[in-house]
């Protein structure tokens, strides 16, 4: 979050460093306030006269009515009366205003951090003059409390996702959505577990995919502002064959296995994937249940040879490609 000044003015003190934790509420930076004290102060005494003045006309309405209701003056005087104590009201409360307006640009020239966070960099030195119209922000405090991740759905991986939960609506389908995991940019995977949040309202013309949040838990700071990774989604398949990708190659941007026919001659079968899991690649279209694919010795392998081969049991694949 950029931490901007508010008033214009001279940095008297800045008292944080970069990289510091900072509080909501806490005082960054403090800009020279004596112009706008004097402001303060002249706005004071000028409510404090429009306030003197309105009750001297309240004084002169109260001395005029009796003398109305006993017909010893004209109904107009009074009339007139009433008309500057209601001009003498309406200075006090423009006075009250500017009061109030100067109190806020004197409570300006403290700049506080809006969020707990830490410090970034901070481009200003004391005795800058720093104001409304400065390109840079004063520094950035970067909440830390909770991180949002946004992760991208190509236009199909977005249309599979709304088949995939139930719900009326997309708010209500993001709901369903169980959490997610963030996998870090050194393959690690952090500790705590997401929730998905929003979604953005259309596709981007560009790229073709539309944007998600994730929001993650932050409760030891790890995690901190800018940083990258991977978003991990859950993904419940009925009807899909988890092939190792050990046990495929790919020829002409195709996926292909070997399938062994009941004379274990092998065949070259390309493969419709959907998804990833882990090692295994989630097969829809190329394969059924039952059959027999070549799981090594690939590159010596050609389409249409008979082999004798050798079973692997399924615990030995899995611990092989581990999910």
């Amino acid at each position: 979050m950029e931490i901007r000044p508010q008033v214009e003015g001279y940095l008297d003190k800045i008292l944080v460093d970069e990289g510091a934790f900072v509080k909501k509420g806490q005082v960054l930076f403090i800009i020279n306030d004596r112009p706008y004290r004097e402001q303060l102060n002249n706005a004071s005494a000028n409510l404090a006269a429009a306030q003197a003045n309105l009750l001297s006309a309240d004084i002169n309405v109260s001395k005029l009515e009796p003398l109305v209701d006993g017909n010893i003056i004209s109904p107009i005087q009074l009339k007139t009366a009433k008309a500057n104590q209601s001009g003498a009201a309406a200075v006090v409360a423009q006075s009250k205003a500017l009061v109030q307006n100067a109190s806020i640009n004197v409570g300006y020239t403290q700049v506080k951090s809006p969020v707990d966070g830490y410090v970034g960099r901070i481009p200003f030195k004391a005795g800058s003059l720093v104001g409304l119209s400065n390109p840079q922000a004063l520094t950035v405090v970067s909440a830390v409390k909770n991180i949002y991740a946004y992760f991208s759905f190509s236009e199909k991986d977005f249309l599979r996702f709304k088949d995939q939960f139930a719900g009326a609506s997309l708010e209500d389908k993001i709901k369903q959505m169980p959490l997610v995991d963030l996998v870090l940019a050194d393959n690690s995977l952090y500790a705590e577990k997401g929730k998905v949040e929003i979604v953005s309202g259309q596709f981007d013309n560009h790229t073709g995919a539309i944007s998600f949040r994730a929001s993650f838990p932050n409760t030891d700071g790890i995690l901190r502002s800018g940083i990258t990774g991977k978003i991990r989604l859950p993904q419940v398949s009925n009807e899909s064959i988890a092939v190792p990708m050990e046990a495929t190659f790919e020829l002409q941007d195709k996926v292909f296995v070997f399938v062994l026919d009941s004379k274990n001659v092998a065949t070259s079968t390309p493969l419709s994937i959907h998804g990833r899991a882990g090692n295994y690649y989630l097969v829809d279209k190329g394969l059924k249940a039952g059959d027999r694919i070549v799981f090594a010795g690939l590159d010596r392998l050609k389409d249409g040879a008979a082999i004798q081969p050798q079973l692997l049991s399924l615990d030995s694949i899995i611990k092989a490609n581990p999910l």
